[in-house]
């Protein structure tokens, strides 16, 4: 385990603080490795620790041979479920409105299991933060990784009650281009694209008064009733419920977001992980 962890997290010190080992400690323990199995595993260097060729090797037979014990070991506890650590990175809005409160009936289900959600918007490296899976929005744009489709959330045209009754109601995509629009990309143009019924799809660029780098910066603008927003049905769904939001061009449809799992390739991935993606998955579809 703590060669894995080194090799993964590319540093001593962190791969100590990690499993609760001095950083002289771990480089002990490395160097005796080394020398019991008389091969160097490791290149130190000022910056980072890579595996050698040898040391690859045995990070990835390493890799399953763990998460094949862990699998040994959930299965002769039987009832009792799954145990150990789940690190499951994932985008902060999409994390905390529609993973966490998922959560109970799984851990309900495994009373020895722990879950980390690791929540930020940054691409989060699989391997050198030690993640489990990673859950992402919208197209992959890595395919060194294992992938399985979750969900797909219809995109919905947003805003406040306020915002309409003093600026009115778009009847159509080109009345979009008279309103305020609030967009989640960079300063500029956007253009929105839909399609009604069986008709080609009619797009619309549009001047993005207000930018918002987070969902959660979005989704507080259409709050204040500052204009009209693009996002997904898993983003807004609470608002839409109580009334903060209303839906606009409801005639017409946007492509949806799919929602993915993305795993590390080159190894099984050990029960704990198979079972979580399975109950996002169910739980997901309701």
């Amino acid at each position: 385990m703590l060669f894995v962890r080194v090799a993964d997290t590319g540093s001593f010190s962190r791969a100590g603080r990690e499993l609760g080992y001095a950083q002289p400690t771990v480089s002990r323990m490395i160097n005796a490795m080394e020398a019991r199995l008389g091969v160097k595993l490791l290149m130190r260097t000022t910056r980072k620790v890579t595996p050698t060729e040898a040391g690859a090797l045995l990070l990835d037979r390493a890799r399953t041979v763990l998460a094949e014990l862990e699998d040994a070991e959930n299965a002769a506890r039987g009832a009792d479920g799954l145990s150990g650590v789940l690190r499951v990175a994932t985008p902060v809005t999409f994390g905390a409105r529609e993973i966490a409160p998922r959560l109970g009936p799984f851990l309900d289900a495994n009373p020895a299991l722990r879950i980390e959600l690791l929540m930020a918007d940054r691409r989060i490296d699989l391997i050198d933060e030690g993640v489990d899976l990673a859950i992402r929005l919208g197209p992959l744009d890595d395919s060194s990784f294992v992938s399985r489709r979750l969900a797909s959330a219809p995109r919905h045209i947003i805003a406040s009650p306020a915002y309409i009754a003093r600026r009115g109601c778009p009847m159509a995509p080109i009345d979009l281009q008279g309103h305020d629009i609030i967009a989640g990309r960079a300063p500029g143009n956007v253009v929105w694209t839909m399609r009604q019924g069986q008709s080609g799809d009619i797009s619309v660029k549009l001047a993005a008064r207000i930018v918002a780098t987070s969902i959660e910066g979005l989704l507080a603008a259409v709050a204040a009733g500052l204009g009209i927003a693009m996002t997904s049905a898993f983003a807004c769904r609470g608002e839409l419920e109580r009334g903060e939001f209303v839906r606009l061009l409801t005639a017409y449809t946007l492509d949806p977001i799919d929602v993915h799992a993305l795993l590390p390739t080159g190894r099984q991935p050990p029960g704990k992980t198979r079972a979580f993606i399975d109950h996002l998955a169910s739980s997901l579809a309701k």
